[in-house]
């Protein structure tokens, strides 16, 4: 397997995703669609772009890409506390630890409840939204910044110190997420995380990221901490079904239909079925999430 130009990530032996690649909007499927927005808009800040009966798009305020989209199924089944086997979290990264700052006392000033981790690389805030699918906030930290130790990035798991994020944030009011905010990665449960570097390291194409982490596999394109994370903290879980509140598809963007090509091409090699739909390609990984590679968010 190829060492990268990055001392702690491991390129594929193959298919090599484009180092430009970033990620396009989230599809959740949600049980009431009008009480996962008010949520959406409230307590994370996102505004409506578009909406229907059926379906509604939100994005960072005052940009029309979408970075949530969400689709209603009457009744659909809350995530259990154990999870199930599809998605842990995605994770909205905004644009500086300013903005996270002041994310963080907007959810003080509503009393909404989140969890808080300082990962070294990045400062983090977790959510669960109404349906129980996760949610992760945060800043990274500048990439010069970063540490590696014996060609392995240094990632942990610590105590936040949100007292320094707040006033960082200046007594700036928060008036929602800011322009310039992306969806920065994805993280989902899998059962084996062999099959799962096989879908998405030899597969997909992205590099995987060299660190410490137990039963867990982070990968990503351009020497990026993760756009992706698996793990199999949820050992013996389920696998979400059709009927559940769930991650539907999450998105890779690539600079050039080309690039979208190759990418079906390496997917296919590894044995993922591919469908093709207006120069988008889609296939669903070993535990049903689909990944849309395409070069327009949607």
């Amino acid at each position: 397997m190829a060492q990268s130009e990055f001392d702690y990530t491991r390129a594929p032996a193959g298919h090599r995703l484009h180092s430009e690649a970033m990620l396009g909007p989230v599809h959740l499927q949600v049980a009431d669609l009008a009480r996962s927005v008010a949520y959406y808009e409230r307590v994370i800040g996102l505004q409506t772009i578009s909406s229907g009966d059926a379906t509604a798009r939100l994005g960072a305020r005052g940009d029309a890409t979408p970075l949530v989209v969400l689709h209603h199924r009457q009744g659909a089944a809350p995530v259990p506390t154990r999870g199930r086997l599809g998605l842990y979290h995605f994770a909205i990264l905004l644009p500086n630890r300013e903005a996270l700052g002041r994310f963080i006392a907007h959810l003080a000033s509503i009393g909404a409840y989140a969890g808080m981790s300082d990962h070294v690389v990045s400062e983090a805030v977790y959510l669960t939204d109404p349906d129980g699918l996760g949610i992760e906030v945060y800043a990274d930290r500048p990439r010069e910044s970063w540490r590696v130790s014996n060609r392995k990035l240094e990632m942990a798991t610590l105590t936040l110190n949100a007292a320094d994020l707040v006033r960082a944030s200046r007594g700036i009011a928060w008036d929602g997420v800011p322009r310039g905010t992306r969806i920065g990665h994805v993280h989902l449960f899998v059962s084996d995380l062999e099959a799962a570097e096989r879908f998405y390291h030899d597969g997909l194409g992205l590099d995987k990221v060299l660190l410490e982490y137990p039963g867990a596999l982070f990968m990503s394109a351009g020497g990026y901490h993760h756009h992706l994370g698996t793990n199999t903290w949820a050992a013996g879980a389920p696998r979400a079904q059709p009927e559940d509140a769930r991650l539907l598809e999450w998105s890779v963007i690539l600079p050039t239909q080309a690039d979208v090509e190759q990418t079906a091409r390496a997917l296919e090699t590894v044995g993922a079925k591919i469908s093709r739909t207006d120069g988008d390609v889609t296939a669903a990984d070993p535990w049903g999430t689909i990944v849309r590679v395409t070069t327009t968010p949607s």
